[in-house]
């Protein structure tokens, strides 16, 4: 017999209150009434003490102890390597999160940025397990409701928890970078997945005055991101902020490539040599991390442990065939460049400008998108300005 996760629900509703973000009552009763168990189906990947992954099914687990996993505050891996799904392991795993059931902080408290009111459209990119969907069906009813979603083994058992918690809705598959004109314009849209940069067919596909919330992460780090909140002009532009730190997983089609083989030998002729005036593990700072990205989009930041144990530090750019490596020198730290941009002189630059403002926050970040480009600032320094074209 299926459990009532009625007072769970409840339950998760007081903590997002207490947290500061589940304001409005409407979205209160959304939460309420959603069962997030639903949307973990057929199962969940839990992590282990050796970096794997232990498959927990909901038809393997007593309904109590699935309610518990259900309404944990914390991201919950439904998908592993693109294909994986938990009944088709019987043990620990190693693997690559590709799809998940996103911690209910975020979700709700994206969805209360939206700043929806009645009778408004809403276009979601990414839909993933369907659980932050059905919340916005909820909300505004199936009817105004489309979510569009790359992976269509993603996509299929996503419709069905919808169903089973009686929501029907415009539930597209295809390039989630494209979204859908189907229904166009759209009064808001919520990407649930991390974007280099907010793609202009969002933009046309929103009415003026429209919103559109997006994690950014101009250089494709798993960290150091933002939650940009624009809105749309009429003359098709966007502007905004960044509201806050996000972390989503990458779009599959913007996601940067990893990078292989052996990068000591990658870098080592260097064009130049010198004492970094700023130690790379200030990027191990959110801020700091956003900044180099902003700074050196293209770049990747890469963290390698050679046979004798000691950890080296790489920012590449492959696409420029750029890259900074870093050494301890007993003092401080010495970057080695190489490349036709010296990328540690271009994010050093920015890091330095960020520290003599005061170490501003990330919500501090204005963002223009225009169709060419996106422009960022922090205050009026010219120093933390920064242009990205788009080709």
């Amino acid at each position: 017999m299926t459990p009532d996760t009625a007072p769970e629900r409840r339950a998760l509703a007081d903590r997002l209150r207490e947290a500061g973000v589940l304001a409005h009552s409407s979205w209160r009763a959304a939460v309420d009434a959603v069962p997030r168990e639903l949307f973990l189906h057929p199962g969940v990947f839990l992590p282990t003490d050796d970096g794997r992954w232990r498959p927990v099914t909901a038809l393997g687990t007593g309904p109590e102890e699935w309610s518990r996993i259900a309404y944990r505050d914390e991201s919950l891996v439904t998908q592993l390597d693109g294909h994986l799904t938990a009944d088709q392991a019987s043990e620990p795993v190693p693997g690559v999160p590709t799809s998940s059931s996103t911690t209910p902080v975020t979700v709700v408290g994206m969805l209360e940025a939206l700043d929806v009111e009645d009778r408004h459209t809403a276009l979601e990119i990414g839909t993933g397990t369907g659980y932050s969907t059905a919340l916005m069906c909820h909300r505004l009813g199936e009817d105004n409701v489309t979510t569009v979603e790359v992976d269509p083994g993603v996509a299929a058992r996503a419709d069905a928890a919808l169903e089973a918690a009686g929501y029907s809705t415009w539930t597209m598959t295809g390039d989630g970078l494209l979204g859908h004109p189907r229904r166009a314009p759209y009064d808001r849209v919520i990407a649930t997945c991390a974007v280099r940069r907010v793609p202009h067919v969002w933009v046309r596909q929103t009415t003026p005055g429209g919103v559109i919330l997006a994690t950014l992460a101009p250089g494709s780090w798993a960290y150091g991101t933002g939650l940009a909140k624009i809105t749309v002009n009429r003359d098709g532009t966007a502007e905004g902020r960044i509201i806050g730190k996000s972390s989503f997983m990458q779009a599959r089609s913007q996601a940067a490539v990893p990078l292989a083989g052996d990068l000591s030998a990658r870098t080592a002729y260097a064009d130049s040599e010198r004492e970094a005036k700023v130690p790379p593990t200030l990027l191990d700072e959110w801020m700091p991390a956003f900044l180099a990205q902003l700074a050196a989009p293209g770049a990747q930041l890469v963290r390698a442990s050679q046979d004798d144990g000691i950890q080296q530090l790489y920012v590449f750019d492959a696409d420029r065939e750029s890259f900074a490596a870093f050494a301890e020198n007993g003092s401080g730290w010495t970057v080695r460049q190489g490349g036709p941009v010296a990328l540690w002189d271009d994010i050093e630059q920015s890091l330095i400008a960020w520290q003599d403002a005061g170490r501003p926050g990330i919500d501090t970040v204005r963002l223009r998108v225009t169709r060419r480009s996106h422009r960022y600032r922090i205050g009026d320094r010219p120093a933390l300005r920064w242009e990205h074209r788009i080709a």
